[in-house]
C-alpha cells in the first residue's frame, strides 16, 4: 500500500473521529418545532416621523437578543423577516404571557422631577446611561433594583441631584413611576436603587430588561403560538423512523445491486452521517424539523453520486480494465457530473437560505451540509474505503462489483 494511500486514509480517519465526537459528545441544538416552545413575530412601529430603517432593525434585534440571553434562554433565535418585523423562537418556554412580559416591553426607564401636585416634569435623564443593573436586598430582605451608570450619566445623575435638593426624583419603567424617592443631598456616585412591590422573578427581569437596554422603536408582538414539547418529541420520533427505513431500504439496494461497492458505500453512508452532524455542532446550528428533511434529501443525493460511480466502474470493468484501474478511471469519469449536479442545488440552497426565513432557512442549511458532506463521502471516502479494501484482500472478481467475470 503505498505512502499517500495511508496519509489519505489517516486523515479520512482522523476526521471521522472528530465528527464523531462532535456527534455524540457535543449536543445538538434543537429547534423549535422539535424541543417546544414560544414563537412570536414583532412589527417595528415608527412613532411620529420616526423611520423604520436597517439600522434600527438592527438595534431591535440586538436589544431583543441581549434580553433573551440575560435570562438563560438557550437556542433561541432571533432574525429579521422582512422590511420590520423580527421573528423571535424561545425554546423550553412554554408559557406565552412569559415570553410576552420578556420581548414585548420596551423598557424605557427614564428619571424626571415630581412636582408638588404629583405630576411628572420632563425626562432629565433615561436608561441609555446605565452601566448594569442587578437585584439586591434591603434591610427587610425584600428585593430592589441597583442600578450603576456610566461616566456621562454619573455626571449628569450628579448634576440632577444637585439642583434638586430637597424634590422627588421619579424613576419610571415605559412610564410607569416605580420609585420617587427625595433628594436629600447630590449623589455624585451615580449608583442608586430602585424600590418597589418586586417579586425576586419580577426584580430579576427588570434587571434583565434594563441591561438589555430599551427597544430603540416600538414592537408590538402581531402573533403569538406555543409549541407543546410533546409535539417535538413525536416529531423527532417520526423523522428517526423516516431515516431508519430510509436508509434501510438504500443499504439493501445498494448490496443487492452493486455488492462489494454497495457494501463500501453503505459504510461511507455512516461517515456521512457523522460528518454532517458534526459540522452542524461544529457550526452550532440549530436542527428543525424541515432540517431534518434537508439531512434525509441529502442521503438520497449522496446515493446518487455512488450509482453514478459505481456504473462508471462497471462500463470500466466489462472493458476488460483491472479492478483498481476501474474504480480509479470510474470515479475521475463520474467526478465532473457530480460536481455539476450539486453545485446547481447548492445555487438554490444559497437562494433558500438568502430569501427565505425560519424553517425555510434551517432547510436550506441542513441541505447544504448534506450536500457538502454527500459530495466528500462519495468522491474520498467511498473511493478510499473500496481501493483499499480491493488492494489489502487481493479482490479480483468482477462479480463483486455486480459485472459477470469474462
Amino acid at each position: 500500500m503505498k505512502k499517500g494511500f495511508k496519509i489519505r486514509l489517516l486523515l479520512v480517519l482522523a476526521i471521522l473521529v472528530g465528527a464523531g465526537w462532535l456527534t455524540f459528545v457535543k449536543s445538538t441544538k434543537l429547534g423549535l418545532d422539535l424541543k417546544g416552545g414560544v414563537y412570536a413575530v414583532l412589527e417595528a412601529v415608527p412613532e411620529g416621523n420616526q423611520v423604520i430603517d436597517d439600522e434600527a432593525m438592527t438595534r431591535l434585534i440586538e436589544v431583543l437578543d441581549r434580553r433573551i440571553n440575560g435570562i438563560g434562554v438557550a437556542e433561541s433565535v432571533v432574525q429579521k423577516a422582512g422590511e420590520n418585523r423580527v421573528i423571535v423562537e424561545l425554546p423550553g418556554i412554554t408559557d406565552t404571557e412569559e415570553a410576552i412580559s420578556l420581548i414585548g416591553k420596551t423598557a424605557l426607564m427614564e428619571f424626571k422631577i415630581m412636582n408638588d401636585d404629583g405630576t411628572l416634569g420632563e425626562t432629565l435623564l433615561t436608561g441609555s446611561a446605565l452601566n448594569k443593573a442587578a437585584v439586591s436586598y434591603d434591610n427587610m430582605g425584600r428585593p430592589q433594583i441597583q442600578f450603576e451608570m456610566n461616566p456621562e450619566g454619573a455626571a449628569r445623575f450628579a448634576e440632577i441631584t444637585r439642583n434638586n435638593i430637597g424634590k422627588q426624583l421619579a424613576i419610571t419603567l415605559d412610564g410607569e413611576v416605580q420609585t420617587a424617592p427625595r433628594i436629600n443631598s447630590e449623589i455624585p456616585s451615580g449608583n442608586g436603587v430602585i424600590t418597589g412591590n418586586y417579586t425576586v422573578e419580577e426584580a430579576q427581569a427588570t434587571a434583565t430588561l434594563l441591561n438589555a437596554g430599551a427597544l430603540p422603536v416600538k414592537a408590538e408582538i402581531i402573533e403569538t403560538r406555543s409549541v407543546g414539547a410533546s409535539l417535538g418529541d413525536e416529531s423527532i420520533a417520526k423523522s428517526a423512523m423516516a431515516a431508519k427505513v430510509a436508509i434501510a431500504l438504500i443499504a439493501v439496494f445498494m448490496v443487492i445491486f452493486y455488492k462489494l461497492p454497495g457494501l463500501m458505500a453503505n459504510m461511507a453512508l455512516v461517515a456521512f452521517g457523522l460528518i454532517a452532524f458534526g459540522t452542524l455542532n461544529f457550526l452550532d446550528a440549530t436542527l428543525t424539523l424541515p432540517g431534518i428533511a434537508g439531512f434525509i434529501l441529502s442521503v438520497g443525493m449522496a446515493v446518487d453520486a455512488n450509482v453514478i460511480i459505481f456504473e462508471r466502474i462497471k462500463e470500466e470493468l466489462k472493458f476488460g480494465n483491472s479492478i483498481v484501474a476501474s474504480i480509479d478511471a470510474g470515479f475521475a469519469k463520474a467526478f465532473s457530473a457530480i460536481i455539476d449536479s450539486n453545485i446547481t442545488t447548492l445555487i438554490i440552497t444559497m437562494i433558500l437560505f438568502t430569501l427565505g426565513t425560519g424553517p425555510v432557512k434551517g432547510f436550506a442549511v441542513t441541505l447544504t451540509i448534506g450536500i457538502l458532506a454527500s459530495m466528500f463521502t462519495a468522491i474520498t471516502i467511498t473511493k478510499i474505503f473500496l481501493r483499499g479494501f480491493v488492494i489489502v484482500f487481493k479482490v479480483n472478481k468482477p462479480e463483486l462489483f455486480g459485472v459477470r467475470g469474462n
